[in-house]
């Protein structure tokens, strides 16, 4: 999910303890099987799966059941899934710009569990390209605040290489940049001798809409309803919570 930087670092800390660590490994999976499909098993000469794969290690996905992804991905297994790339457009309370990224091997199953979900939560699906125009693909390196690494740091590592925004989200520093550019800002990082979380090409929003609590709550349920089935793989939204805002979701959590 991706909407307001610290909303999202919170979700990032929550994951670890997650009841629902089975379908975050079960994403992660798929994540690299499809990488290993389109560019190969190679890690090295793959830099999408090498991504997948770190981003899976570092959410202590095992290592064998890694390694049997990326098999099956790149044609080694006997049990292989064909899995579509399928995007889905909509609208939550509010007027809210929904992105709905899904891998699946049952498009209907897809489609039929993501109306469900929108139309559970006050939103509603939309024409394509009525939401996408609002977002634009792009890198997002997650560097975490170890160590005493400060913005600085990350900046003069990252920038030289085509970061466009250095941002302190928190717990951890965000870099966006070109979605082309992933690679080159991750490695400079790495190079810098700084740890990243997770390097990923994401939908960013170009505008967003500020909401209350009431509105954070409503897209919030939106959102992990969507997330919620194994066919969808990523959602974006262009909300922005206010830090008072977060303040009362954090309260609601205790």
């Amino acid at each position: 999910m991706s909407g307001h930087s610290k909303w999202a670092t919170t979700k990032h800390k929550k994951a670890a303890i997650d009841a629902k660590r089975g379908k975050l490994f079960a994403k992660l999976i798929k994540n690299i099987e499809v990488a290993a499909r389109t560019g190969g098993g190679d890690l090295a000469g793959n830099p999408t799966l090498f991504d997948a794969v770190q981003k899976a290690k570092k959410s202590s996905v095992p290592n064998d059941n890694i390694d049997r992804a990326v098999k099956r991905g790149s044609g080694e297994g006997a049990d292989a899934v064909d899995y579509q790339t399928i995007m889905y457009e909509g609208y939550g309370t509010n007027g809210i710009a929904v992105l709905v990224e899904c891998l699946t091997d049952n498009k209907n199953r897809a489609a039929s569990e993501v109306r469900l979900a929108f139309s559970r939560n006050g939103g509603n699906l939309a024409d394509p390209g009525s939401v996408s125009y609002l977002f634009s693909r792009k890198g997002l390196v997650v560097v975490p605040k170890a160590d005493g690494v400060t913005e600085d740091d990350v900046m003069l590592a990252a920038l030289e290489a085509g970061a466009e925004e250095v941002t302190d989200a928190g717990e951890v520093i965000e870099v966006l940049s070109d979605a082309s550019d992933l690679v080159a800002v991750r490695s400079a990082i790495v190079d810098a001798g700084l740890e990243y979380d997770s390097a990923d090409s994401i939908w960013h929003p170009s505008m967003q809409v500020e909401v209350d609590v009431d509105g954070a709550r409503k897209i919030l349920r939106l959102i992990d309803a969507l997330e919620d089935s194994d066919d969808v793989q990523n959602v974006y939204a262009n909300f922005d919570a206010p830090d008072e805002v977060l303040a009362a979701l954090d309260a609601d959590e205790d």
